[in-house]
């Protein structure tokens, strides 16, 4: 196993820049996902792990040694792609062999790699299978274990699950981080899909712009999200700009006074918010802040008038099966919207319907510029 560094990493075609100076650590046996939108430029990061790319600037190392000018079959990484690139005139066992018969590994060591590579992804009785007898998630195992029979420094992953319908996606999620585990190699996955993401790594790097937005792990970049891309981009979410009142000074013991812009509990009066007292609210300035459509209460009960609270009606809904997906607007002007369990309401709340809607004053989170911007 071994950790990556990706130093002052740059990437540029022509006058594309499809990376700025990425600065990344990749821990030795940790589940690593680059996340982020159609030509934010994970790919072509991933592709310069591997080699089949050259950065323009910056350095790579994989396990402290430097790989940045290496060829990929000098850097002993695995690589699984969207596709799965398996061979058809091959069946299972040729196509996990394929790698070792390239690097010339003598029969008997060919043979226990693959047998034992089969038997990490539980297809140890489909070794005489064609491709085209398999189905889309048993494809997709015969290139992980063709990846790992090679036994690789690291794995790499591009998009491998976008292919299989939701169903087999969800089971191979499971699969993939069961086996990730099992095996204790170093992986890094690139995906577009923020809930796979979430549910597979131990961190995530999301890109945005050909830049490092935010690295966390899940529960950080979900809950803490360091800027408005990071927050829109995983997960729903309601922004709200707001300026402080009362000279920044807090409403109540450890917190800060309100008032949002374009949100009005009734003609005239602004929706007031009461936000915890961080550093980064202490600028005096208008603030941005973040709320989570699952973090909003609903009632049909009338709530006291104060801060973190706005009477609504429903503007519109969707049934989700285990939640509510409820567009609310307020009385006097602004919209939320709402995730709310299946449970909150016996039956499907009626357009025009009143709402009770409050939060608590950790539930707004404050974002800081996205980086590369002011």
């Amino acid at each position: 196993m071994s950790g990556i560094r990706i130093q002052g990493v740059s990437k540029h075609f022509g006058d594309n820049v499809a990376l700025k100076r990425v600065d990344l650590e990749i821990r030795e046996g940790e589940f690593f996902s680059l996340l982020g939108p159609s030509g934010c430029g994970k790919t072509t990061l991933l592709n310069m792990i591997a080699g089949f790319l050259e950065p323009t600037a910056g350095e790579i190392a994989i396990g402290g040694r430097d790989v940045t000018w290496l060829p990929p079959y000098q850097r002993n990484i695995g690589m699984v792609f969207q596709n799965y690139a398996l061979f058809p005139h091959l069946n299972v066992f040729e196509n996990v062999a394929y790698g070792l018969k390239i690097r010339k590994k003598p029969r008997a060591e060919i043979r226990s790699r693959v047998e034992e590579s089969l038997a990490a992804v539980r297809l140890e009785s489909f070794a005489k299978r064609m491709p085209h007898q398999l189905s889309g998630g048993q494809q997709q195992r015969v290139a992980i274990a063709r990846a790992l029979a090679i036994q690789p420094a690291v794995l790499l992953l591009d998009e491998p699950l976008s292919n299989l319908d939701a169903k087999l996606r969800k089971e191979m999620q499971t699969e993939l981080k069961n086996l990730q585990r099992r095996v204790g190699i170093t992986t890094v996955l690139v995906t577009h899909d923020q809930e796979e993401a979430l549910s597979l790594s131990d961190r995530i790097g999301i890109l945005g712009g050909g830049e490092l937005q935010q690295l966390g792990t899940p529960l950080e970049v979900y809950r803490r999200p360091a800027n408005r891309f990071a927050a829109e981009f995983i997960g729903q979410v309601n922004l709200i700009e707001a300026r402080p009142l009362s000279d920044g000074q807090p409403a109540s013991p450890g917190l800060l006074l309100f008032a949002a812009e374009g949100f009005e509990t009734e003609p005239g009066k602004p929706l007031l918010l009461e936000a915890a007292n961080e550093p980064s609210l202490k600028r005096g300035g208008p603030v941005k802040l973040m709320l989570r459509p699952e973090r909003i209460r609903v009632s049909g009960e009338p709530r006291e008038r104060g801060a973190n609270c706005a009477r609504a009606r429903v503007a519109d809904v969707s049934y989700a099966g285990n939640a509510l997906r409820i567009t609310a607007k307020l009385e006097g002007s602004g919209e939320l919207v709402i995730h709310a369990p299946d449970p909150s309401f016996p039956d499907l709340p009626e357009p025009g319907q009143p709402l009770h809607l409050r939060w608590q004053p950790e539930d707004l989170i404050p974002l800081l510029p996205e980086a590369g911007r002011p």
